[in-house]
């Protein structure tokens, strides 16, 4: 199979797994599982999971948070045995239809069910995380040094289009629940569940087309693949003060990712709930962000070639600083919230397909699973500092524009983390070899 062909394929994994993060993490999700939430509130407006006290308001939040703490735990040892093991396609495979069944099952979440909506989403993003994982480890397989900006830009690029496509689609069915007799949570536990669906479906392109690099490794007497990526880990682990630079940009990438995973978790939320706008129209902004997106990051891959992968990445955060200052200060309309959606997508697709990019350059070869794992804690799937920082923010104030504002720490601290890493040096030590743009 060429290799063209293969990095097609690879593409489409991201095509297929938007559909989770911009329909349901994005959209559908938050508005839904907080209604939902409010429905079990008792008169003060708190829910009670396992005994805990939470504001109905900050329980997805917190949910999100636990998810990504969750991967935190796992995704390390993941990454560990599928480098040992040499099975990554298998391991793609498993955690993206776990994902996409627990999307599906999404359908069955209404009434006062809320709890079982904050399990099948803890669930659904844990594995999304996981595959993602897998996915990002094959970037190195399938695409020389040179071209790793545009291969990382065109995967972010088509997803963007994926995720709108499918948003589109929504939308439609949105639009027209009246008329076919539907009420707005029938349409919203279908596009939920549509999520799952073109998850699962589009996910045998790059199962098709993907291949493993290395035989799959046999298990000696008495050993499993738990214990050889736990062991395996562990000597990662060990070795990992030799590569500073690279654990500073992950630093810095945990940091300015937490702000960003936050924005496109709880943006709707905070549409809805701060600005008094319909789902419908939340909606309608999400798609436009989508394909304004897939604009943004082509648009980010030739700024990247002008002045270098590390400034481009940089200039995207000042940006973002800019909007969340934006959104405490002065956003008032639903105008404003498409103005300020627009800007943000530009700067969306470019920040996260050149960071991933950027880091493919500072892991050594063969342990590409173990440190894309340990990048992925922080990656598209959400974080857990970002996420609590806003739950905690607005359960104590009650205010959703102190919590937005409070992202703007995450991206100050990443700017500056991000600064003083020397990105040619992390990529000698971690032995290879220094493409042009850097």
């Amino acid at each position: 199979m060429s290799e063209r062909r293969e990095r097609i394929g690879w593409y489409f994994y991201d095509w297929a797994n938007s559909a989770f993060p911009t329909t349901v993490v994005t959209v559908f999700l938050g508005p839904w599982l907080t209604t939902v939430t409010r429905a079990a509130a008792d008169a003060d407006g708190f829910v009670y999971p396992l005994g805990v006290k939470v504001h109905a308001g900050s329980f997805f939040p917190y949910v999100v948070s636990l998810s990504v703490l969750g991967q935190v735990v796992l995704l390390p040892i993941l990454g560990a045995v599928a480098d040992s093991s040499h099975r990554k396609k298998e391991m793609l495979a498993l955690f993206a239809y776990l994902g996409a069944g627990a999307t599906l099952a999404l359908w069955s979440v209404g009434g006062t069910r809320y709890l079982a909506g904050g399990l099948l989403f803890l669930i659904a993003n844990v594995s999304f995380g996981a595959s993602v994982v897998f996915y990002n480890a094959f970037l190195p397989d399938i695409a020389p040094p040179a071209q790793r900006n545009a291969v990382s830009s065109y995967g972010w690029a088509l997803g963007y289009l994926g995720g709108g496509l499918l948003l589109a689609l929504n939308l439609a069915l949105l639009s027209q629940a009246v008329s076919l007799g539907l009420s707005t949570g029938v349409v919203v536990r279908l596009n939920l569940a549509s999520a799952g669906v073109w998850w699962g479906a589009f996910t045998l392109i790059p199962l098709y087309t993907l291949r493993n690099r290395t035989p799959a490794r046999g298990l000696a007497p008495g050993e499993s693949y738990l214990t050889v990526g736990f062991r395996q880990l562990r000597r990662t682990l060990g070795r990992v003060r030799a590569y500073p630079h690279t654990v500073a940009f992950l630093v810095a990438y945990l940091l300015y990712n937490d702000g960003i995973q936050t924005v496109i978790a709880l943006a709707a939320q905070f549409g809805q709930e701060e600005l008094g706008l319909p789902i419908a129209t939340l909606t309608a902004v999400i798609l436009m962000v989508q394909f304004v997106a897939f604009v943004g990051a082509l648009l980010f891959n030739r700024v990247a070639a002008a002045v270098g992968t590390k400034r481009a990445i940089m200039v995207s955060l000042v940006i973002w600083v800019a909007t969340v200052s934006y959104a405490y200060g002065w956003l008032r309309t639903g105008a404003q919230f498409v103005v300020l959606a627009a800007v943000i997508a530009i700067v969306l697709g470019g920040s996260q397909a050149l960071s991933r990019a950027l880091y493919s350059h500072m892991i050594p070869k063969g342990q590409e699973s173990e440190y894309f794992s340990l990048y992925e804690v922080s990656e598209r799937g959400t974080s857990w500092l970002g996420p609590f920082a806003f739950g905690l923010a607005l359960q104590l104030t009650g205010s959703y524009r102190i919590a937005i504002l409070s992202l703007a720490v995450f991206f100050l601290l990443g700017l500056a983390v991000l600064a003083r890493v020397d990105v040619r040096r992390a990529v000698v030590e971690a032995g290879n070899e220094p493409p042009a743009t850097l």
